[in-house]
This record gives structure tokens, C-alpha cells and sequence, in this order.
């Protein structure tokens, strides 16, 4: 049976964020997707300019009570939760989550905790605080890039080891799996892109290449926890669903920047999205 994501995040009308870079990839990978957008925006936020609105937090849940009225709730699979317009939104998503898995307790909950970031994603005030402080108790999986980590842990992390102590900390609040989008590890070379997966037993590394674009294109983590969400609904194993997340998204940034393009190339590598060309074997980053 096919499997079914409600998946709240941002959405861009042009370009490639949030749900613009969630819903179809894992639509072509064979899940049905229900997108619930929080907020409207013409573009993404690091263009500099942009227009639109957060969507009220009544609406967000009306929204969802009309999914229920209808009888298909149930049949949510999991709820994706990214980009946040208020702190009041991130507690609507908590009542969402909390309203699915009355009726569908073996629902998932997998929160991308975006916090924005100094010259990159904007978020409004609160937001930060609100993911750090609240998010982790109620997520089964959660998954940060570096800075949010850090956020996550109060404190600053260099190596893969501290990472993996890190992830284990958060899991200690309430998450089964930590899934950081993006690592930076001293030592690791400079040409590569790491990724770390986490649970209580297990502990996977991966790399890619990491491609110099004049400006680093957005939207790559939305559809980083895209895939994993899906391949892991799809029922691929912890270590696959990380080794199939770090290879479509490689093929999507590797033919943007041959293409020389800001957005993601989503459409152009549907295929390679599907049934990667390239494949990245994870390692055992620690034995638990």
C-alpha cells in the first residue's frame, strides 16, 4: 500500500525550498505527499528580497481537522515537519502530530529543526528557541545540520566523534534517530560533504563530493530529509535510506552545478532521484 507524508514545511512559488523541494521527490519516489504549507513566499529567503506571508496557525489546523473529517487521517504514514513561520506555528505542528498519531499511532514524526543562520535562511524570532527547547521531546527523528546540532547541544562541535556524542545527547530527550544533514569535521578534506546518521545501536558516516559553487544553492537539506523520509517509508533500513539520501542528493546539486544554476535541478534528475547512478557507501562512524 502507498505509503502517505503530511508535510508541513515553507513553500516558494518560484524556485526550490521547502515543500518546492520536498513534495516531489518523494512523489517520484512513490509516496504520496499532502502538502500543508506554513508560510507563502515569490522565492526563498536568500534571494534577499522576497514577498508573502506566514499562513495562520487556525488555518494549519483546520486543515487537518478537514483531512479527519473526511476518514484520512488514519492513513497518514508520518508527518515532516521543516520551515516555520512563528514559534506559534511550531506548536500547531506539536497538536498536529499529536492529533495523527491518536488515530494512526504508528505514525512517524521527522522534524527538520530549521533555525536559519548569518547570511543564509531567515527565520522570525522565537523559532530557534522554540525547535531547541521543545521539538526534541516530541520528534522521533530529528534531523539538524551542523549549526543546528550545535544549537541543539549548546555547544561547539569539530570532529565526527564529538558529533556522535552530541546526536546521542539529543537522543537521550526523546528522538530514536538523529540525521545530521550536513557535518563539518576538521578532519575530513575540504572536498568533501559529510552526512552522519544516529540511533541508540547505530552510527553511519558518509561523504560526498562537495562542489564549489559561487553561491551554495538552498533548498538541499529540505530534500535531504525528503528522501530519507521516504526511502525509510519505502522500508529500506537505516544505513540505505541514509546511503540513498546521499546519493540523489548528489545527483540533484552535482547537475545544478554543471548547469551553472542557483535552484536545484530537481526535474532535470527525477530519474537519478529514483535509481542513483553514483552511490556513496556509508561506514560505521562508532560502535555503540
Amino acid at each position: 500500500m502507498t505509503k502517505n507524508v503530511l508535510s508541513i514545511q515553507s513553500h516558494v512559488v518560484f524556485g526550490h525550498a521547502g515543500n518546492s523541494a520536498a513534495v516531489f521527490p518523494m512523489s517520484r519516489l512513490g509516496v504520496n505527499v499532502w502538502p500543508l504549507n506554513t508560510v507563502q513566499f515569490s522565492n526563498h529567503t536568500q534571494y534577499g528580497h522576497w514577498s508573502g506571508s506566514a499562513i495562520d496557525v487556525s488555518q494549519m489546523e483546520e486543515l487537518v481537522e478537514g483531512i479527519g473529517a473526511i476518514g484520512m487521517l488514519p492513513r497518514c504514514d508520518a508527518v515532516l515537519s521543516g520551515y516555520l513561520g512563528t514559534p506559534e506555528q511550531g506548536r500547531a505542528v506539536v497538536e498536529i502530530v499529536k492529533a495523527v498519531k491518536a488515530v494512526n499511532p504508528r505514525a512517524w514524526y521527522f522534524c527538520d529543526p530549521v533555525m536559519g543562520a548569518a547570511g543564509g535562511c531567515t527565520v522570525e524570532p522565537g523559532i530557534q528557541e522554540f525547535l531547541v527547547n521543545e521539538m526534541p521531546a516530541v520528534a522521533d527523528a530529528i534531523a539538524p545540520n551542523h549549526t543546528e546540532l550545535q544549537r541543539l547541544v549548546g555547544r561547539e562541535i569539530e570532529t565526527l566523534e564529538e558529533a556522535v556524542a552530541a546526536c546521542r545527547e539529543v537522543l537521550v530527550r526523546g528522538p530514536k534517530l538523529v540525521l545530521v544533514k550536513h557535518l563539518l569535521d576538521r578532519n575530513s578534506p575540504a572536498d568533501r560533504f559529510n552526512m552522519l546518521v544516529v540511533t541508540e545501536r547505530e552510527a553511519w558516516m558518509g561523504q560526498r563530493p562537495l562542489y564549489p559553487f559561487p553561491r551554495q544553492p538552498v533548498g538541499v537539506g529540505d530534500l535531504t530529509s525528503a528522501v530519507f523520509v521516504a526511502r525509510t517509508l519505502l522500508g529500506d533500513s537505516i544505513r540505505a535510506a541514509f546511503e540513498h539520501t546521499l546519493a540523489a542528493v548528489n545527483a540533484v546539486v552535482k547537475a545544478t552545478w554543471k548547469a551553472g544554476r542557483y535552484e536545484l535541478e530537481l526535474v532535470a534528475t527525477q530519474n537519478e532521484i529514483a535509481q542513483p547512478h553514483e552511490w556513496f557507501d556509508a561506514w560505521v562512524a562508532e560502535t555503540a
